[in-house]
């Protein structure tokens, strides 16, 4: 169908990640029961309790259509968009269905469950957008793999607090594991530390 929008989005934000761009999750939606035909519903994005944007959202058959108006950076004016997203449906191994959104950016109509909005919404690729995880260094990766971990053993965040006691009601051997796994991402990370700040542990 060519879809709505230019090439001209396509090639925006090569070094962005996904969480600089506001989301639209299909996925969220049909949990909340939103995807009802003749529905039209206003979804909103905040941040510390202070909404900072907001859309209209018309649900048909087969597809939704998105209302809002957007501002690009340097720009005065305010553009009205108006334009469907078709949606596609596959069935679940358990039954029932599963939502998709098809992506409207020309060419595209890749099938994805969320989309990131610049001047339209698009998907993931259409956007070159990275993941937050792949922009970090390995350090910080190992880092954020220790604090996962710490986590599951019930101890305190943070890398530098030292090693905590076993929960209780958990397998010894499950532990001794979780703490190796531990222990190789605190010191992968310690050393990243001393290599970008030549600093001495």
């Amino acid at each position: 169908m060519g879809g709505y929008g230019s090439g001209q989005g396509r090639h925006y934000g090569a070094h962005d990640a996904t969480n600089d761009y506001r989301a639209l999750d299909v996925r969220r939606w049909q949990r909340d029961g939103l995807l009802v035909p003749d529905r039209v519903f206003s979804w909103q994005w905040s941040c510390d309790g202070e909404v900072m944007a907001w859309i209209r959202v018309g649900v048909e058959e087969g597809y939704v259509r998105l209302i809002y108006r957007h501002r690009s950076p340097g720009d005065v004016e305010w553009k009205d968009e108006d334009y469907p997203v078709a949606l596609d449906w596959t069935s679940c191994r358990l039954g029932g269905r599963r939502p998709w959104f098809l992506c409207p950016a020309r060419g595209c109509g890749r099938r994805v469950a969320i989309l990131y909005g610049g001047g339209i919404f698009a998907c993931r690729r259409c956007y070159r957008l990275a993941y937050p995880s792949q922009r970090e260094t390995w350090d910080d990766r190992a880092a954020r793999r220790a604090d996962r971990l710490r986590d599951k053993l019930k101890w305190e965040p943070g890398i530098l607090n030292g090693n905590g006691w076993k929960p209780k009601g958990m397998h010894q051997r499950t532990f001794n594991r979780l703490v190796a796994q531990h222990d190789a991402h605190v010191e992968r990370s310690l050393a990243g530390m001393v290599l970008r700040f030549g600093i001495k542990l």
